[in-house]
């Protein structure tokens, strides 16, 4: 009896540690893996992430020079930060000066970026229950976004294209030939998610709520990363095989720009390359993967961080993959970049947050977001979420 209980103990204790050792190994077998988010949160996530990325870089937005930032930040972001907050009110856009970029917006406000984002999310809930699941038509569209744009209410930049396209409406041009040729992207169908459940009705929201931009690679990236995101959501792909997969569907261009991106993160995320041990890691890869870009004004700028599609895509995409399995480590990274960081952050929030789901946005970053409660009221009202709220199946 005594030697078969020394046999046991130790298989007994074996068992034990085995079981431990699963319950706390992340994946299929652990059993505190994070739950896969369901639907609607990677819906609301794709919302969410979009603003809170955005609003992390009200601050720093159009500072470009890296350093500034940390030091003004004490080490890194960990709030949300009013316009040029803790670098006297202003930042350094260059080409344009030093300036207030946003002056009517506070802490946990947006950037022009998140405000379009917030505009289209207000059309498409304030459309009638016949119209809910209609595709957005730019008759509807522009006259709300005409006044929405003209009001005191709109407290932030507006980019030469706004500018632009409002003369063009003004004087009376057709829709269909709206917007100028800057190749700067802008995601702004972020709430789209909630109303379309087809991968082609998602590509002409994020098109179409760019009608003020008419150049081939801003609206194709828009339409890259909208396709990047609906496959997270619908089809459950992690945020690389989604990237790869939709980057070898379109044309030469965003295959190059993409495999720029992928090509970068895997060298600052290899311990043997110079690159990861460097201070300013982010920064350097971002600016090493753009040529300057002389605008005519006082200094050049490093298009990766600047607005155009050729450095913000890739540069997006680096982000997203450094900083994958941790959505708000990588919202912040980006903002500190500085730079047109509100570009990259509704690129990077939509794809993350849609990953992720609103779920895993921290408690800190919901409560100080002042769109927040506004925000998620009309977006439970879209047909998909809706839907769900009644207890349906998405």
């Amino acid at each position: 009896m005594g030697q078969r209980f020394a046999i046991m103990v130790p298989w007994g204790a074996s068992i034990l540690l085995l079981l431990a050792f699963v319950a706390l190994v992340p994946g299929p077998l652990g059993v505190w893996a994070a739950p896969t988010p369901s639907m609607q949160d990677r819906i609301e996530g794709a919302f969410f992430g979009t603003l809170v990325a955005d609003a992390l870089t009200l601050g720093s937005h159009y500072e470009y020079d890296a350093k500034v930032i940390k030091k003004a930040y004490g080490g890194t972001i960990s709030r949300y930060m009013a316009p040029g907050e803790s670098m006297g009110g202003t930042t350094h856009g260059i080409g344009w000066g030093r300036m207030n970029y946003h002056p009517g917006q506070k802490a946990g406000d947006q950037t022009d970026y998140g405000e379009y984002n917030l505009l289209i999310l207000e059309y498409l809930a304030r459309r009638p229950a016949a119209e809910a699941s209609k595709r957005i038509e730019l008759e509807s569209l522009i006259p709300y976004w005409k006044e929405r744009v003209a009001s005191d209410s709109w407290g932030v930049w507006k980019c030469t294209q706004t500018k632009q396209t409002l003369q063009q409406v003004q004087a009376g041009q057709p829709f269909a030939s709206l917007g100028g040729m800057s190749n700067a992207m802008s995601v702004r169908h972020a709430a789209a998610y909630a109303v379309f459940d087809s991968e082609d009705d998602i590509v002409h929201a994020a098109r179409t709520s760019m009608f003020t931009h008419r150049s081939a690679e801003a609206l194709g990236g828009s339409e890259f990363f909208g396709r990047v995101a609906f496959r997270i959501i619908h089809k459950g792909l992690k945020p690389r095989a989604a990237i790869e997969q939709v980057a070898s569907e379109m044309s030469r261009w965003f295959k190059d720009k993409v495999k720029q991106g992928i090509d970068k993160f895997e060298e600052a995320s290899n311990p043997s390359k110079p690159l990861s041990g460097e201070e300013f890691k982010d920064d350097l890869a971002m600016t090493s993967m753009a040529r300057l870009w002389d605008v005519g004004k006082s200094e050049p700028i490093k298009v990766g961080k600047a607005s155009p599609t050729e450095g913000t895509l890739p540069s997006s995409v680096y982000i997203i993959l450094m900083y994958e399995e941790d959505l708000a480590a990588s919202l912040k990274a980006n903002a500190m970049v500085g730079g047109d960081n509100a570009a990259r952050a509704v690129a990077i929030g939509l794809v993350l947050g849609a990953y992720h789901g609103a779920s895993a946005i921290p408690a800190e970053l919901r409560s100080g977001l002042n769109a927040w409660s506004k925000a998620e009221g009309l977006l439970r009202k879209l047909p998909l979420l809706s839907k769900a709220e009644k207890g349906d199946e998405l």
